[in-house]
């Protein structure tokens, strides 16, 4: 599992600097070491045009101003219907559940949450992200 974390390469997508901190320090805890980071769904699909080789997980929250995290993943979905994409959400409603689904989610985490599970789910994804 150890090398698997080390050759992660993950996109952050959160517009709360706080967020994007904690979210990366629990990766460097679990050796993920090559972290990119975006302060909302906008420079995200930006970032992934230019270089969509560097990153093969994308965490992402849900509720962001200008593209919210269910609309960024729509938009990937037309480009690109394989790239893990983690919604971190403290929603947790059905309907929510369902929509992240439909739109193409591959993993969902509620706020808040600790390390062991972000790295639970992040051994559940392992053969779904291409090291």
């Amino acid at each position: 599992m150890k090398s698997f974390l080390k050759e992660l390469k993950v996109l952050l997508v959160d517009d709360q600097v706080e967020s994007r901190v904690m979210l990366r320090n629990m990766l460097w805890e679990m050796e993920v070491t090559q972290i990119f980071e975006s302060p909302n769904g906008r420079e995200a699909l930006k970032f992934l045009d230019s270089a969509f080789d560097f990153v093969n997980l994308v965490i992402c929250d849900w509720n962001m101003p200008e593209m919210s995290g269910v609309e960024l993943l729509r938009q990937l979905r037309t480009v690109d219907s394989t790239l893990p994409f983690l919604m971190v959400t403290g929603r947790s409603d059905m309907e929510s559940v369902v929509e992240a689904k439909s739109s193409g989610v591959t993993g969902y985490i509620k706020k808040p949450f600790s390390i062991k599970e972000l790295e639970t789910k992040l051994r559940i994804l392992r053969y779904k992200i291409a090291a």
